[in-house]
């Protein structure tokens, strides 16, 4: 399985980005997708996921109402749409893959990374 991560780059606070993770190898569209990021200085942090599927998805509480996760299986294209950025989101975004429909917030459940697309927000 490998990732393939996009879209990141530089935003005024109040804007918005897409990234996108395109997904190649032993793909099912019934395995969990998903996003972390690591600030500078920060540990690694659970942003969002999405089950397999589609059916269900999930967020942290600082992006909720705010970033949308989504997947196109047809394409084995996931994407996070990030809304009303501030500059506490700049950071690596990481997508991330694991075998299983149902997705989680603990980074150890996942079995693929991709290498990480920056997101710098500036006020």
């Amino acid at each position: 399985v490998q990732l393939q991560a996009s879209g990141g780059g530089l935003v005024q606070a109040g804007g918005s980005l897409r990234l996108s993770c395109a997904a190649s190898g032993r793909i099912f569209s019934s395995n969990a997708m998903g996003w972390f990021r690591q600030a500078p200085g920060k540990e690694r942090e659970f942003v969002a996921a999405i089950s397999g599927g589609g059916s269900a998805t999930y967020y942290a509480a600082s992006v909720k109402d705010r970033f949308t996760i989504s997947r196109d299986n047809t394409k084995n294209t996931m994407y996070l749409q990030m809304n009303s950025l501030k500059s506490e989101d700049t950071a690596v975004y990481y997508c991330v893959f694991r075998f299983g429909s149902t997705p989680g917030d603990r980074s150890r459940i996942w079995g693929y990374w991709g290498q990480g697309t920056l997101v710098t927000v500036s006020s």
